[in-house]
């Protein structure tokens, strides 16, 4: 009912019932539907008329209107439009819609032409053509040449325009109908019976004028609009097909005796081992078992330099294997691939709707009935007060206002700069869960961000070993790296991590004990080694000496400090910092150029935060804040009026993250702050930030550029189609010229948008 896709994952929507999983929406509906896995939306608003199909099917829908979705491929029952697949094949899948518009599209031309040359020979040479010809049979060569081009080269309009009647949904193809169905049938009674016309339809020679040229060239200028939009819209998938294209077909995968097997990709389960030779891609998303490789991952995180991958380091499928030839072990396939998710999202995105949009289907519903009256007026203008034939002229005027009016291009507006601006950030590393975020993300005036993983790696390392007393750094280093192995900090981690990088070896520890909030104790061989905080130290009876002045000093750079005693004596101090990301210090200052209030948001002490904060110049530093804590700080600055983003990357984000006006994670983090966040930044980086607003501000300014188009093209043309310039200029507006203006309209519209591809980000 509200189109979300529905799963088992959300345990208290989710029953087992007779040795079936029953999947519910996780949003509002609440009802259980079916044994599958699948996406439940309203049809055409009746909530009856749920549309269902097993994971990995096809599903249809309207880039117009993406409530609109269907099992096999269609027309929009709101705007008429062909119906698009929800995501599309890799590939360049071939369009029925596109192939049967061009087919009638080339049959209207070869219609159209002789009729348009009979129109001009009447007008500039009409004595001539009679002699060529008797009037009567001319007549009935343009009845038969017209009557094809408009019922069959039309007959799509005609349908679409019948069922939008039908649905009271009026549309373009409703004004395309009846404009081209009036001029038709007009034309098609006065070659039938000519003499039931009064003394008003008739021309000076008495003859009641035809007009089976203009409805044939309507429908072939219309047709033309048709193919050149429709080629035009499917290079809007043109980023999700690249990215399904970056995918292997198949993967090498070993056998227990050694030997290798080709098999399809789909093929491929976690926990199988896989080998990459140097130049393939990478299959699936797992981690290195065997060798080692530079493997280029520039369509993941943007970086031209390949990455060192070493074992146990995380690769990622259809990132390309450079050098050396590797072993992996195969975690995550199908759908949970990285590159599945990114293409998932993307489509998604593609399919929401911006806000700004609420005001273009307000407009738009009242806009073709508007034009029907308009064009009644118009009739009944021209019929009364128009020159000799008056109802003629009547008639022509009131069908260029039904042909000019180009509702399509106003609805075409901002789905086309959505499509294809999701679909450059994707390239660019920016994953935008939904359209509102790509329109609100202009509007931020103040970003939260938090330290650890955002600002920094989120990788403590070992920065520093002060030994006093007479022991040796090695020593100092091995003895508290031997006890520290058997602690769960993350600070620990650092320092055995730097050991080892330094070639000092680790030794096991005995009577180990934790002192929670203060330290570790325990004995190294033969030896009580203790590691912690000046408290500790205190405790146990330690006379510290100057190392907390050393240790206050280091803090105030922004690093963790560790004081280390040994068989009672104070022996020094361990220092591990948190390095900042390289690219940080040039994302904010970008940021701060655009007038954005930086704040940082972390949990650390206020000496470290003020620290790190000195380093990057950030001025609001709001630290010792507790993780139920963040969300109330971005909602203190939403209350002073602030538009808020929050960016973070952990668990503890994900409040903040949904509080925020726009929640941005990086895509390093945890898997609950990417989705509590609507824009992802693939690489982490902070630049993607900055490339996130620079997309939003691309895609805002050609939405709007679009939609003011398409008002001023309505506001222009309907007037001048009624004839409003005819009194003073004495200017009218053939239909058939109505009809190429209308259509160029929505390609220009499309064509428009397809320049996002391009954005400077």
């Amino acid at each position: 009912m509200c189109g979300m896709t529905v799963d088992p994952a959300t345990a208290k929507h989710h029953t087992e019932h007779a040795g079936h999983s029953y999947f519910f929406c996780s949003a509002r509906c609440r009802e259980e539907f079916t044994a599958e896995p699948a996406r439940y939306v309203v049809s055409s608003g009746d909530r009856r008329g749920l549309v269902t199909a097993p994971v990995g099917e096809v599903l249809w829908t309207c880039p117009m209107h993406p409530q609109i979705v269907r099992k096999e491929p269609g027309n929009c029952p709101i705007c008429g439009m062909a119906l698009e697949p929800m995501t599309p094949a890799a590939g360049e899948a071939e369009n029925p819609e596109l192939r049967d518009m061009t087919r009638r599209f080339w049959v209207g031309v070869a219609l159209s032409l002789p009729l348009l040359a009979i129109a001009m020979a009447e007008h500039f040479n009409k004595p001539a053509l009679d002699a060529l010809i008797s009037p009567r049979l001319l007549v009935w060569v343009q009845l038969i040449l017209g009557t094809p081009a408009v019922l069959w080269c039309g007959w799509p309009f005609f349908q679409r325009g019948w069922a939008s009647i039908i649905s009271r949904r009026l549309n373009m193809f409703t004004l395309i109908a009846l404009g081209t169905g009036v001029a038709y049938a007009y034309s098609l009674i006065a070659a039938l019976a000519p003499g039931i016309f009064p003394a008003s339809f008739r021309d000076v020679d008495g003859q009641v004028p035809l007009y089976f040229e203009a409805a044939a060239v309507i429908v072939t200028l219309v047709l033309l609009g048709q193919v050149l939009e429709l080629r035009a819209r499917s290079q809007t998938s043109s980023a999700i097909r690249a990215l399904l294209d970056l995918a292997p077909k198949r993967a090498r995968r070993l056998r227990e005796d050694g030997s290798d097997e080709d098999v399809p990709l789909e093929d491929v389960v976690p926990g199988d081992r896989l080998r990459v030779r140097p130049g393939e891609k990478v299959p699936v998303d797992g981690v290195v078992l065997e060798g080692r490789s530079a493997v280029d991952e520039s369509m993941i995180t943007g970086e031209p330099v390949p990455a060192e991958k070493n074992p146990g380091d995380k690769v990622t499928g259809a990132t390309v294997n450079t050098t050396g030839s590797f072993v992996m072990r195969a975690e995550r396939v199908g759908s949970d691939t990285l590159l599945a998710q990114i293409v998932a999202m993307v489509a998604e995105a593609q399919r929401s709707r911006a806000p700004i949009q609420k005001l273009v289907d307000t407009i738009s519903a009242w806009f073709v009935p508007s034009v029907v009256v308009i064009a009644l007026a118009t009739f009944v203008v021209w019929s009364i007060f128009g020159p000799a034939p008056a109802t003629g002229f009547a008639l022509v005027n009131a069908v260029a206002v039904l042909i000019i009016a180009c509702p399509c291009a106003l609805g075409l507006a901002t789905p086309m700069s959505i499509m294809v601006g999701t679909g450059r950030g994707a390239h660019a590393g920016v994953l935008v869960k939904n359209a509102e975020a790509l329109e609100l993300m202009e509007k931020i005036d103040t970003l939260v961000v938090d330290k650890t993983g955002t600002l920094t790696e989120g990788k403590p390392r070992l920065a520093g070993v002060t030994a006093i007393g007479g022991v040796e750094q090695d020593e100092l280093l091995q003895l508290a790296a031997s006890l520290e192995r058997g602690s769960e900090h993350p600070l620990a981690a650092a320092i055995v991590s730097g050991a080892e990088a330094r070639g000092v070896k680790v030794s096991p520890a005995t009577d180990f004990v934790t002192v929670p909030g203060k330290g570790v104790t325990g004995l190294v061989d033969s030896r009580r080694v203790v590691v912690g905080n000046t408290a500790l130290l205190a405790s146990l009876g330690i006379e510290p000496g100057d190392l907390p002045a050393r240790a206050d000093a280091l803090r105030r750079e922004g690093q963790g400090v560790m004081l280390v005693a040994i068989d009672g004596q104070a022996a020094g101090l361990l220092a591990v910092a948190d390095p900042i990301k390289e690219s940080a210090i040039g994302a904010l200052q970008a940021l701060r150029d655009e007038r954005i209030r930086v704040v940082m948001l972390t949990g650390d002490s206020r000496t470290t935060a003020a620290a790190v904060g000195r380093r990057l110049g950030i001025d609001d530093v709001v630290a010792e804040v507790l993780p139920d804590q963040k969300a109330s700080t971005v909602k203190k600055f939403q209350d002073e009026h602030r538009f808020v983003a929050m960016a973070g990357d952990g668990i503890n984000d994900a409040p903040a993250l949904a509080q925020a006006q726009v929640g941005i994670a990086m895509g390093t983090g945890a898997d609950v702050a990417m989705e509590s966040a609507a824009v992802t930044l693939i690489k982490g980086d902070l630049q993607g930030i900055v490339r996130a607003r620079r997309l939003s501000r691309a895609t805002m300014r050609n939405i709007r550029q679009n939609l003011f188009f398409a008002f001023i093209f309505n506001a222009l043309a309907v007037p001048i189609a009624a004839g409003v310039l005819y009194p003073a200029l004495g200017l009218l507006l053939n239909p058939m010229i109505a009809s190429a203006a209308m259509s160029m309209s929505s390609v220009l519209v499309v064509t428009n948008a397809l320049r996002l591809r391009t954005a400077r980000l």
